[in-house]
Formats: structure tokens, sequence, C-alpha cells
């Protein structure tokens, strides 16, 4: 029934620095935007190459996270890449704050944390070698 994770929503609190961040750091590019007049909000679509979607929106007077990041409901947004290492350089010379790369007990491939600009957790997690 369920055949794959089309997309995955974000809240932000600062709709052009999150732009920002996921278009021009991330290298997501944008399906469309739109402004809602009636709701004061922006909504971004933004894809990534396998075809699954970001949305992004802005709301105003959102309400904080309340935990990093153990609270209820998502715990981290994971982007499969080919080589951690390299692209938590590239994110590192954009003045993005990347922890130590770390290595999954179980599947024995890299991954890495860091956040977006409202602090969601995002990781980037290395595709199998084949």
């Amino acid at each position: 029934m369920l055949k794959r994770i089309h997309h995955a929503a974000i809240i932000c609190s600062d709709y052009a620095r999150s732009k920002h961040f996921y278009t021009e750091v991330l290298g997501l590019r944008v399906v469309a935007e739109n402004v809602r007049a009636q709701r004061q909000s922006h909504k971004l679509d933004l894809a990534l190459p396998d075809g699954s979607q970001l949305e992004l929106f802005s709301f105003p007077d959102a309400p904080p996270r309340p935990s990093y990041p153990e609270a209820r409901g998502l715990r981290h947004l994971a982007f499969e890449v080919d080589d951690v290492g390299a692209c938590k350089q590239r994110l590192e010379s954009q003045g993005v704050v990347v922890e130590a790369v770390r290595l999954d007990e179980y599947t024995q491939r890299r991954f890495v944390f860091f956040a977006d600009p409202d602090g969601l957790p995002l990781e980037l997690y290395e595709a199998a070698r084949v």
C-alpha cells in the first residue's frame, strides 16, 4: 500500500533565512513557491534528486520546538549522501556547525548531525557502498 515518503513539512521562524539554507546551503531545487496572504504565510516546495520533497512553511508566531532532540514527534530528518565526510566539509565551509562523524553500529555506515536555522536536527547518512 505505502510506496515511499512523498514529503516532509517543516515550519520555520524566518522564511528568507530558511529558504536560503535549504536551497543554497543544502542545494534543494525549488518546485513551487506560494504566498498565502489569508494565513500570512509562505509555502515553499523543495525537491531532492530522487523526487522526494520538503515543504517549508512560515506561520506568524509559531511556537518553538519544546526540546532538542527528544521531544515526541519527528526526532530528526535524514538525507542520504554518497560521502558524509565531503558533505560535512562543504557544510562547514558555509558556516554550518556539524557534529563529529559517527559510525552506525548496526549498518557500519557513517552519519553526522547538524541543524537547520531553527535548530531542527538534520542528519547526513552515507549510502551503502556496492
